[in-house]
Order: structure tokens, then sequence, then C-alpha cells
């Protein structure tokens, strides 16, 4: 058989075994990035994610330590492991990041959202919504004789399928915090 005939990737024990061993698979990582609490850091990391392609499902950003101005910022983003593990490499390569941790990898971690929906409905959807926010451990943080706003804190699953079932019954808005993650166990 000439070299021509050969079949791209046609057994793994052929010396013409041109298979690629990069994943295709895109996976869900959530990204802690420990930053100087400064003018432009935010920019810098969101442009690293817009400037490449890269989307960006959650972003949280918050000061955690005021003496000595830093920030940490939770991402969530997919992507192939080849492509999460650039993005942590030119994360680390900002002059302002100090730590970049993949929550995704290094542990369990546990991942919360805080969500407000506005739900409109009187009769038999109202007491249904309301049914529905006990079930979900919702609180209602506002209430007029037409409309409820819930507030729900849990995992973006849960407040995703809360969504799901408050929609029929007359979900008007919906404002989410994003995630905020921390590993979980000792350092």
């Amino acid at each position: 058989m000439s070299a021509l005939q050969i079949k791209k990737g046609a057994t793994s024990h052929s010396a013409y075994n041109l298979r690629s061993t990069f994943s295709d698979v895109e996976e869900r990582h959530t990204l802690a990035v420990i930053v100087d609490n400064e003018a432009g850091v935010l920019a810098r990391v969101i442009g690293l994610f817009s400037g490449r392609g890269y989307n960006i499902e959650s972003l949280t950003v918050a000061e955690i330590d005021h003496t000595g101005h830093l920030s940490r910022i939770t991402i969530v983003t997919t992507g192939t492991p080849q492509v999460i593990e650039q993005i942590k490499a030119q994360l680390g390569r900002i002059v302002p990041v100090h730590e970049v941790h993949d929550l995704t990898v290094e542990g369990a971690a546990v991942e919360r959202e805080l969500a407000l929906f506005k739900v409109a409905g009187t009769g038999d959807k109202r007491v249904e919504a309301l049914r529905l926010a006990d079930i979900f451990r919702a609180n209602v943080v506002d209430s007029t004789l037409t409309s409820f706003v819930f507030e729900i804190t849990g995992a973006p699953e849960k407040i995703d399928a809360f969504a799901e079932l408050m929609r029929p019954l007359g979900l008007q808005e919906v404002a989410r915090t994003g995630v905020a993650a921390l590993s979980r166990g000792t350092v």
C-alpha cells in the first residue's frame, strides 16, 4: 500500500496516526481570579475573553481585602480543555492578577447565586406561585395585589428550575447576581 492510500487516523498503531489527541468536548469551568482592586483591571480581564472570542456565562466581582486592595473575580465559562488551559495561562500573565484557580478541577466547590423574580398573577396562578416559592424556599420580598417579587438563593440549576416553573405563572422580570463560588474544605 502506498503512502497516498493510507487512511488518516486509521489505527492508533499506525505510524501515520494523525488523529488529534485533543478533546472537542466543551466543559463548563468556574475560575476564581484574585486581582488588584484598581481601575481598568476588570476591563483587561474581560478584554482577554472578548478579544479571543471566549464566552462568559457568569461574572461576579467584589473587593475581598480592603487593606490589601484585592478583589475576587469569579468567572463561569465554557470551552474545550485546551481552551480553558489557554484562558488560565493568559489570565496568569496579566500583571495585576495574583492568583488564578480553576475551582472545577481543584476539587469540590460550593456555587451559589442570588436571583430576584417578579411574577404577576391573580387567582389560582397567584396561589400556585406562592406554593412553588415555598417548595424552593424562595422569600417574598415585595407584594402587591397583582404581583410578587421573590428572592431565591441556590445553585444555578435551582435558579433555572425555578424560572422555568414560574414562566407559565406570569414571570415578568428576572435579575441574577451571577455565580459566587468557593472551594470546599481546607486550603
